[in-house]
């Protein structure tokens, strides 16, 4: 229960700077934006660079992040269901279905991989994933839909992941660590300086953006999509990958909480700095991440109790 409690503290206490930054005005209107543009074309780019050039890519290949994989499918494939019947949009129901699956790997998931599972290392496969494979892909829908407008080239569709920053740093680092190339201190330290910068820009920008915002999944448009993302994050991906690990996988003891603890973990916050970037479901990114991480907390503490 500390790990939980210290993880959420952290990101809390974060978030609660950023939201009197933004009530006393001291960016300026514009302090948000300009704080999300550096998040995502200069600090995540460098972030996921330095974290990946130096990550041991065999950990993707295990039972557990197989586990990950089919239950994020499953509830972000809900979710896009969803949002084809109503018709929320391509872009809308991206970021909703990465709401409903996206987990906070990084800036939660590892404090409490520490205190709750004894091993940071174990969230390592699920980071992996999600910025290989889940990141890369639905930025690029991101990109598609927002040129939806535009006349484009089949080449200019195929390259689209290679234009987005977040997945350049993301690829490049996975081409480092594939091909045990050594970046020189030079050029490593002062991109890993940079990076440091990723996470509390993105948790001030969010804290900033809740000032004068009403309580999340109250009435509007917007409603629906909120609830139903959070309860697919907070409560149908551990239910989702608590079945698949027992009952297809086997999976038993020490393994059964890890995998169950980190599908528990509440979207992540990086997902509103996608949306805040797109001009796309802002108030749904920004509501979903608030009320997971609220739901998740008695969630991970039940989990950590029933199967610690």
């Amino acid at each position: 229960m500390q790990g939980v409690l210290n993880g959420f503290a952290v990101i809390a206490l974060v978030i609660a700077v950023g939201y009197v930054i933004g009530r006393r005005g001291h960016l300026g209107e514009g302090g948000r934006e300009v704080l999300t543009k550096l998040a995502f074309h200069v600090a995540t780019p460098a972030l996921l660079f330095t974290m990946l050039s130096r990550a041991d890519l065999s950990l993707i290949l295990s039972p557990s992040l197989l586990v990950t994989a089919l239950s994020t499918a499953a509830m972000a494939g809900v979710f896009i269901a969803a949002g084809v019947v109503r018709g929320w949009g391509a872009g809308r129901t991206t970021v909703g279905a990465l709401c409903s699956s996206y987990v906070n790997a990084g800036n939660l998931g590892i404090p409490i991989a520490v205190y709750v599972l004894g091993d940071a290392s174990l969230v390592a496969p699920v980071l992996l994933f999600q910025q290989i494979v889940v990141g890369p892909v639905a930025l690029t829908v991101l990109d598609l839909a927002r040129a939806s407008g535009t006349r484009q080239t089949w080449a200019q569709r195929v390259l689209t992941p290679f234009r987005n920053p977040i997945a350049i740093g993301a690829l490049c680092g996975v081409l480092v660590s594939a091909t045990g190339l050594t970046v020189p201190s030079p050029v490593f330290d002062p991109l890993e300086l940079i990076g440091n910068m990723s996470v509390p820009a993105i948790l001030i920008a969010f804290g900033i953006s809740l000032c004068g915002s009403a309580w999340p999944g109250g009435r509007g448009a917007e409603r629906v999509p909120v609830l139903l993302s959070s309860a697919l994050k907070a409560v149908g991906q551990p239910v989702a990958a608590w079945a698949l690990a027992s009952f297809v996988f086997g999976l038993r003891g020490d393994r059964l909480l890890d995998v169950v603890v980190t599908s528990a973990l509440p979207a992540a916050q990086n997902l509103f700095t996608y949306a805040s970037h797109y001009g796309v479901g802002e108030r749904l990114a920004r509501e979903s991440i608030l009320l997971s991480t609220i739901a998740s907390v008695p969630v991970l503490v039940g989990v950590a109790a029933l199967l610690g």
